[in-house]
């Protein structure tokens, strides 16, 4: 009896305490209905506790991932690098009389000089030649052939090539072409070049990471990572080709230097950059693999670009022009002008016809019209499917050059070099018949 009013005094001061603590956020209830209060503030706390050691191992798995990205993107740059950087050249010109660009980035490496001072050349006089053009290049054929940029060569007495060891080359042979800003170097010795790879250039896609490899400022190998930003840029100093435009690093000094994917495979030449400051603020631009590789070639084997035209004015189905020809957008090309007694004039293209392939490839833009035609061969016949009043229709044309797209010019120069071999032929003759005499 004496033990149970202490107990329940003691019953009173557990919950008097209990009533206080909680004054704040709990009513005074009963003992039983104060338990099933409390219980789901028990499995909340339990759920919160769980909650958080699953965090927390989440958060590892989180950190590891988060790791492992950048360190993945920082091996393959790396791998990139590496497999890129050995054919990559700084290229030297010297006696340039012409101002340029290529000068003008030499005049700019000079001010910072932070790279090695190349020594002056002499020419077959023994006169001493400057440096007026610094540049970059890439090897693209073990034979030692290197595409660089016009600008960098252009009116050069003569071309040195400094290999990734350090090793100096005179050029044998220079080509450019002023139109995409191409050029070719060749350079010879007995044992193989290490070429770079080639990507195809057309795959390329907006946000692919690239790093740009060349001699900024006389700095060998390089390299700076970016992305490619846009496509089909273009610029009023390249008249022929779109350019691909990149945030990539582009210094004087890259100039005529690859632009390579993560496998280390060349897609881009950079070019040039957009600028008020005179240097480097996030926009360049190089000239896609597949049309400077194309350019090489004719320039390897032509000594200059032959391209071919068939002879119109061309103008892009926007909205606007869709609106006033009343065609859908970006149906085709429309051949708004047919040059009389041009090539596509005899094929019988007329005004207004809108032509949806050339060489049985689909296009919807002036300039990739432009493209596939001046890179087939001149005098070759091809297919153009073309849509005239609500009906398409196939024609045959054969392609004449740029310069002269009615192939007069072609023709003419052909008979021109006919009979100047006959009267050579014929000069030959007389010179042996009075020999004889």
């Amino acid at each position: 009896m004496t033990g149970h009013p202490q107990s329940d005094g003691d019953t009173d001061r557990f919950l008097l305490l209990k009533r206080t603590d909680m004054n704040r956020s709990l009513p005074c209830f009963p003992p039983t209905a104060l338990l099933l209060c409390l219980l789901p503030l028990l499995f909340v706390s339990t759920v919160a506790r769980a909650d958080e050691l699953g965090a927390e191992g989440l958060d590892q798995e989180s950190a590891q991932d988060i790791q492992a990205g950048p360190r993945a993107l920082s091996r393959a740059f790396r791998l990139a690098a590496r497999q890129a950087t050995p054919s990559v050249v700084t290229v030297y010109s010297y006696g340039q009389n012409v101002e340029s660009d290529g000068q003008q980035e030499a005049a700019d490496a000079d001010t910072d000089q932070p790279g090695p001072t190349p020594p002056p050349r002499e020419n077959v006089d023994g006169d001493s030649l400057q440096l007026t053009g610094l540049g970059s290049g890439v090897i693209v054929d073990p034979s030692g052939l290197i595409i660089t940029n016009n600008h960098v060569i252009t009116g050069a007495k003569k071309v040195v090539v400094q290999l990734a060891d350090e090793t100096e080359i005179e050029a044998s042979e220079v080509h450019g072409d002023p139109d995409s800003d191409i050029a070719i170097v060749r350079i010879e010795r007995e044992q193989p070049f290490q070429a770079a790879g080639l990507a195809d250039s057309d795959r390329v896609e907006i946000g692919d990471w690239v790093l740009a490899i060349g001699s900024p400022f006389r700095l060998e190998a390089t390299v700076s990572a970016g992305i490619i930003s846009a496509k089909n840029r273009t610029l009023v100093r390249i008249r022929r080709g779109r350019l691909l435009q990149t945030d990539a690093a582009i210094n004087p000094g890259n100039s005529g230097g690859p632009l390579v994917d993560l496998d280390g495979k060349a897609i881009a030449i950079s070019t040039a950059i957009a600028t008020r400051s005179g240097g480097y603020q996030g926009i360049g631009f190089a000239i896609p693999i597949n049309q400077a590789k194309w350019i090489a070639d004719e320039l390897d084997h032509h000594g200059r670009v032959r391209r071919a035209a068939i002879g119109i004015v061309l103008a892009e189905l926007n909205p606007k022009n869709a609106k006033i020809f009343k065609l859908p957008v970006g149906l085709g090309v429309v051949a708004y002008q047919v040059i009389e007694g041009s090539a596509a004039d005899r094929a019988g293209l007329k005004p207004l016809d809108v032509i949806l392939e050339f060489a049985g490839e689909r296009v919807r833009k002036p300039s990739t019209l432009q493209e596939v035609v001046e890179r087939k061969p001149v005098g070759s016949t091809q297919e153009v499917k073309i849509y005239r009043r609500g009906e398409e229709i196939v024609l045959t044309v054969e392609l004449a050059t740029l310069e002269d797209p009615t192939l007069g010019g072609e023709k003419e120069a052909e008979g021109e070099e006919e009979k100047a071999s006959e009267e050579a032929g014929t000069d030959e003759d007389e010179d042996a018949a009075a020999l004889e005499e």
